[in-house]
C-alpha cells in the first residue's frame, strides 16, 4: 500500500500530527467540557444576585435624592411664605394698636348731642374737623390692606363676628345682625379684630289658650 495514496489517508498516518497537538487539542475539549458542565452555574448565580443587590441599591439612592430634593422645594416654599406673611402683615401689632384712635374719633363723633350744635357755631366746626380726621384714618387703613367690618343687617359669621348679646326679632331671620355694637377689622382677609354684635333670635311662640282663657296643656 502505498503512503501517497489519498484514500489512505488518516490521522493516524498523518505525518504532520504531533503527539504534543493531540494533547493540546484534548486539552481544549475538557475546557469547554467543563465550561458547560452545572460547576459553572453557582458562580453566574452570585454575579445574578450582586446585579440585583447593587440595582436594589440604586433605586433606594434614588429615592433618598428625590425625597431629599422634595423636602429642599417645601423648605424653599415656606421660607417663601413665611418671608410674604412677614411683609404682609408685620404691622398688624401697630395696627391692631391704632383701631382704639378709630373706635375713640366715632365716639367723639356720636357723643355731642344734636341741640348742642346749634347752641355753639365752633362745635360744628369741632365735629368737621374730628370727621376729617377720622376719615384720613380709614383711608390711610384702605391703602395698608385694613378694612372695617360693620356687618349690619347680615348673617352672623362667627368668623369674623362676635356675639353680644341675642334679642327677639320677628321680623328678621335668626341670626341675623341686628346692631353692630363695635366694628371689627381685618388685615388683607386676616381678622384683626373680630365685630361685637348682636342677633336676631327666633322668638318662642305663647303656648295655645282654649276657649275659656286658660292655657292648653299640649303634653296631654
Amino acid at each position: 500500500m502505498s503512503m501517497n495514496d489519498p484514500n489512505n489517508f488518516t490521522e493516524e498516518n498523518d505525518p504532520l500530527t504531533s503527539p504534543q497537538e493531540e494533547m493540546a487539542d484534548s486539552s481544549f475539549a475538557e475546557e469547554i467540557q467543563e465550561e458547560q458542565t452545572p460547576e459553572s452555574l453557582p458562580e453566574a448565580t452570585g454575579e445574578s444576585e450582586r446585579i440585583q443587590e447593587l440595582e436594589a441599591e440604586l433605586a433606594r439612592s434614588k429615592d433618598q435624592t428625590l425625597r431629599a430634593l422634595a423636602e429642599l422645594e417645601n423648605t424653599r416654599k415656606r421660607a417663601m411664605k413665611d418671608r410674604e406673611d412677614a411683609s404682609a402683615y408685620g404691622i398688624s401689632k401697630f395696627a391692631r394698636d391704632l383701631l382704639s384712635v378709630s373706635d375713640n374719633l366715632r365716639r367723639a363723633l356720636e357723643a355731642v348731642p344734636e341741640d348742642l350744635l346749634q347752641l355753639d357755631e365752633r362745635i360744628p366746626v369741632l365735629m368737621t374737623g374730628i370727621e376729617a380726621t377720622e376719615r384720613e384714618l380709614l383711608k390711610s387703613f384702605e391703602q395698608n390692606g385694613i378694612q372695617k367690618i360693620e356687618p349690619l343687617n347680615e348673617r352672623f359669621d362667627p368668623n369674623f363676628h362676635e356675639v353680644m348679646f341675642e334679642a327677639p326679632m320677628p321680623d328678621k331671620p335668626s341670626g341675623t345682625v341686628i346692631q353692630v355694637v363695635e366694628a371689627g377689622y381685618v388685615l388683607k382677609g386676616r381678622l384683626l379684630r373680630a365685630a361685637k354684635v348682636g342677633i336676631a333670635k327666633n322668638a318662642v311662640p305663647p303656648p295655645p289658650k282654649g276657649d275659656d282663657g286658660h292655657l292648653v296643656d299640649q303634653e296631654a
